[in-house]
């Protein structure tokens, strides 16, 4: 049986040049089209995120002196993207984890509703 890829949800951010650079871009793309194709990636390209929610993750873009983050979540039919961002420290910042903790929130609510 053939899987049908996943549908990927952007829920309020995208990938775009600039800021990204063109590399970083086509990076992310092939990141996100391999996990819509059902294949899991693992470090340095991925990392599971349990605090934002099950099944969440970061994927990881290098680029040049930053590394961008794509925090999502990876469900069984569908890719939800909630936050895009620039990292330049070992730590993620407070703030855009809870930007995509209460994004996640809205989107289940707005399933139940």
């Amino acid at each position: 049986m053939e899987l049908k890829d996943k549908l990927v949800f952007w829920l309020h951010t995208e990938i775009k040049t600039p800021p990204f650079s063109e590399n970083a871009r086509l990076t992310a793309g092939y990141f996100i089209r391999k996990l819509q194709q059902h294949e899991m990636l693992t470090m340095p390209d991925l990392r599971p995120m349990p605090s934002i929610g099950d099944r969440c993750c970061e994927l990881r873009i290098p680029d040049g002196d930053k590394t961008w983050r794509i925090i999502c979540r990876i469900d069984e039919n569908a890719i939800l993207v909630l936050n895009i961002f620039p990292k330049k420290t070992r730590t993620t910042p407070k703030k855009e984890i809870d930007l995509a903790k209460t994004r996640l929130r809205t989107y289940e609510k707005a399933l139940k509703g």
